[in-house]
C-alpha cells in the first residue's frame, strides 16, 4: 500500500516528536535501553506530539496487567502524567484522518499525528510503520536509529 505524498501540511518542526506507544512502553520498562534514551532527550529537548487516539493507546496499553510485575501504579500515573502534560496535543483533520499509509490501518494514527502537528520525527519499533516507503512528511525511525542520527536530539 502507497500513499501519495502529503505536500499541503506547513514545514515539520524539527523539536516536535511522536513517540509510539511501544517505545514508551520499552522506555518505561527498561530504563538504560534505546527508547528510555529517545523518550529522554525528548522531554528534555524537544515536544511528544500526541492526539487523542494516541494518548488513548498509551493509556490502554500501560494499565495492562502483564506490566503489573514491572511498572507500579504510580510509575504508569507518572508517565502518563508527564506525557499529558509535556505534549503537544492536536486534532486530526478530516483530510489527514482519511490518508491510509501503514499495512496495518491502527498505525496510521501516530502518522496522521505527525502530520497534524508538524512533527519531523516519529519513532517507533513498529515494522509496520518502518518500512513505509512512501513520502510521508517526516523521518519514521527506530529508537536505536534516532540516537545515531546527528539531527536528533543532541
Amino acid at each position: 500500500m502507497r500513499a501519495e505524498p502529503v505536500h499541503s501540511r506547513a514545514k515539520p518542526l524539527a523539536n516536535r516528536v511522536v513517540i509510539d506507544t511501544n517505545v514508551w512502553l520499552s522506555a518505561a520498562l527498561s530504563p538504560a535501553g534505546a527508547p528510555s534514551q529517545v523518550v529522554r532527550r525528548v522531554l528534555a529537548s524537544g515536544v511528544p506530539v500526541f492526539s487523542d487516539a494516541t494518548f488513548a493507546e498509551l493509556e490502554a496499553r500501560i494499565w495492562k496487567p502483564k506490566f503489573d510485575r514491572y511498572l507500579s501504579m504510580e510509575a504508569r500515573q507518572g508517565i502518563l502524567h508527564d506525557a499529558r502534560a509535556l505534549g503537544h496535543w492536536v486534532g486530526i483533520p478530516p483530510d489527514i484522518a482519511t490518508l491510509r499509509f501503514s499495512r496495518d490501518a491502527d498505525d496510521d494514527k501516530f502518522i496522521h499525528t505527525a502530520l497534524a502537528g508538524t512533527a519531523l520525527w516519529l519513532v517507533t519499533g513498529d515494522q509496520d510503520l518502518l518500512v513505509i516507503e512512501a513520502d510521508v512528511g517526516m523521518r519514521i525511525v527506530a529508537p536505536a536509529q534516532a540516537l545515531l542520527m546527528e539531527d536528533f536530539f543532541p
